[in-house]
C-alpha cells in the first residue's frame, strides 16, 4: 500500500490556513497523531481511505476541520501515559454522524451537535461513513472552570436548539466556514473569545444538573471562583478574605478546594498567571509593560512574578511575550 502524505502545510501556524491530505490510512494515522494527541485508528476499508485536515493554531487554541472517510480513533491508557499536557477537545459535527464514548457515557452527534472530551482519559470517537467535523483543542487551564467540573460534561451531546447552544453553536459553525479570516490580532482575540463563550455554555450546562449535595457544592465553588476572578487584582486576596465573603470558615474553604483536587493558593496563582500569560501574548497589548500586566493581576513583586512565571511556562515573561507586530 502506497503511503502519501502532503506535508507542505501539515503543521498549523498563525498566519494562514494549513491543509494536509492523507491518501492512505497509515498516513492518516501519522497525521492525526501529530496534529492532535497520539491515537490508535481503525477502519473497515483502509484501502479506499482519504482524509484532509484544515487547521489554524491561534496561541494555544488549535482549530482543525476534519474531512475523512469513515473510521474510528481510540485514546488508550498506554497512549495517555506518554502525554504531559492536559487538553480538552470539542467536536462540532458538520456533516455525517459520529459517536463519542467517554466516562461511561455515549453521545451520538449529528450535524449541528457538539460534545466535549478529555485527552487525559480514554475515549473512542467513531464515524461509520464520510463525515466532516470541526475540532477545537485547548489546554485544561484555558477555561475559567475547574477541570473536574467540566469533566462531568464529557460525551454529553449539546445541541443548537436548546439553551445557550442556540447562539454559540451557530457561531462555531461560522467559525468553521471562515478559518481563513482568523489572523493577526483580531484572530487572536476571537480565539480567546471563543473559549470564553464555551466556558459560559459549559457553566450553564453544569447549572442544569439535578439538585443535591454535589450540586450545592458546585454552586458554592462556582461562586468562590467568580469572586476570586473579580478580585485577582487585589494583592491582599487570601483564603481568610474569601471565606469571610462567603460566610464560611477557612477550614471549610480549604476542604471545598481539596475536594476539587487543588488548593486555594494554587487556584489564585494559576488564574493570575493565566491572565498574565494571555495579556503578554495579546498583540494589541504589546505596548503595555510587563510590570504593569503583572500588577494588574495582583503581582506586586516583579522578581517574584518573573520567577513563578518561568516555573509555570518555561521562560521569563519578557521572552514569552509575542513580538510586536507578530500575527
Amino acid at each position: 500500500m502506497t503511503v502519501t502524505l502532503d506535508t507542505a502545510n501539515a503543521f498549523p501556524g498563525t498566519d494562514a490556513v494549513h491543509t494536509a491530505d492523507a491518501h492512505s490510512f497509515s498516513a492518516w494515522h501519522d497525521l492525526i497523531s501529530s496534529s492532535f494527541v497520539p491515537l490508535h485508528v481503525r477502519s473497515s476499508d483502509p484501502e479506499h481511505f482519504h482524509g484532509r485536515l484544515r487547521s489554524r493554531l491561534l496561541d494555544e487554541l488549535s482549530i482543525i476541520e476534519v474531512t475523512a472517510s469513515g473510521h474510528s480513533v481510540h485514546r488508550t491508557p498506554s497512549l495517555i501515559a506518554r502525554s504531559d499536557r492536559l487538553y480538552f477537545k470539542l467536536n462540532l459535527q458538520l456533516a455525517g454522524t459520529g459517536i463519542l464514548v467517554q466516562d461511561n457515557r455515549e453521545a451520538v452527534l449529528r450535524p449541528g451537535d457538539l460534545a466535549l472530551y478529555d485527552t487525559h482519559r480514554p475515549y473512542t470517537l467513531a464515524f461509520e461513513s464520510d463525515f466532516r467535523t470541526l475540532v477545537l483543542m485547548f489546554p485544561h487551564d484555558a477555561l475559567d472552570l475547574p477541570a473536574g467540573s467540566v469533566g462531568r460534561l464529557t460525551a454529553t451531546r449539546m445541541t443548537a436548539d436548546t439553551g445557550l447552544g442556540r447562539m454559540i453553536i451557530p457561531f462555531m459553525t461560522r467559525l468553521a466556514e471562515n478559518l481563513d479570516v482568523l489572523s493577526g490580532p483580531s484572530g487572536y482575540r476571537l480565539a480567546h473569545n471563543t473559549l470564553d463563550l464555551l466556558s459560559t455554555m459549559f457553566a450553564a450546562e453544569l447549572d442544569q444538573a439535578p439538585d443535591g449535595p454535589d450540586r450545592r457544592h458546585e454552586e458554592l465553588l462556582g461562586r468562590i471562583h467568580r469572586f476570586i476572578d473579580a478580585n485577582l487584582a487585589d494583592p491582599e486576596l487570601s483564603p481568610a478574605s474569601i471565606a469571610a465573603a462567603h460566610f464560611i470558615s477557612t477550614r471549610h474553604l480549604h476542604n471545598v478546594f481539596q475536594e476539587a483536587g487543588t488548593t486555594v493558593a494554587h487556584w489564585i496563582r494559576t488564574r493570575r498567571l493565566e491572565n498574565c500569560r494571555r495579556e503578554l501574548r495579546d498583540p494589541l497589548l504589546a505596548h503595555r509593560p510587563v510590570s504593569r500586566i503583572a500588577g494588574r493581576w495582583g503581582f506586586v513583586n516583579a522578581a517574584h512574578f518573573s520567577r513563578i512565571f518561568r516555573s509555570a511556562f518555561g521562560e521569563p515573561p519578557s521572552s514569552y511575550r509575542r513580538p510586536a507586530g507578530h500575527a
